[in-house]
């Protein structure tokens, strides 16, 4: 039974881009989506889908690289966890490495990135920091 399922996700992540792999799977739910929607939006990663299953769907990430083969996702962290929480309000989140990283943080209107959490002046969980 895994106690913490988005650093099981941030770490299969992590380690699927390590060895270079093109795709990576792992159990879904609704905030491991939110998270995926925020890394595809943001640039992170290529796509994402959910295969519906019998008795758990499955969510399945295409990772992204650069030209020669670059990684992308140079570190993905957690921030948040489980044992301690990190929230943040609108005006205390500051951009992750001028602008180049992001964290991905839970609101009251869902999973988004810190730029987005700026522009709608609204604070809450961040869940992991992505460079």
């Amino acid at each position: 039974m895994l106690n913490d399922p988005i650093a099981d996700m941030l770490t299969r992540i992590r380690n699927a881009n390590r060895i270079s792999r093109k795709n990576v799977s792992m159990p879904a739910s609704r905030l491991k989506v939110g998270i995926a929607e925020v890394l595809m939006q943001e640039g992170f990663i290529e796509k994402y889908k959910v295969v519906e299953g019998s008795p758990t769907s499955t969510l399945e990430i295409a990772l992204k690289y650069g030209p020669d083969g670059e990684q992308v996702v140079r570190s993905i962290d957690r921030v948040s966890k489980p044992g301690c929480r990190r929230y943040m309000g609108a005006k205390e989140i500051r951009p992750v490495l001028n602008g180049l990283g992001i964290y991905v943080v839970s609101t009251p209107k869902g999973v988004i990135s810190d730029r987005a959490a700026r522009e709608q002046n609204v604070g809450g969980e961040i869940l992991c920091k992505v460079c």
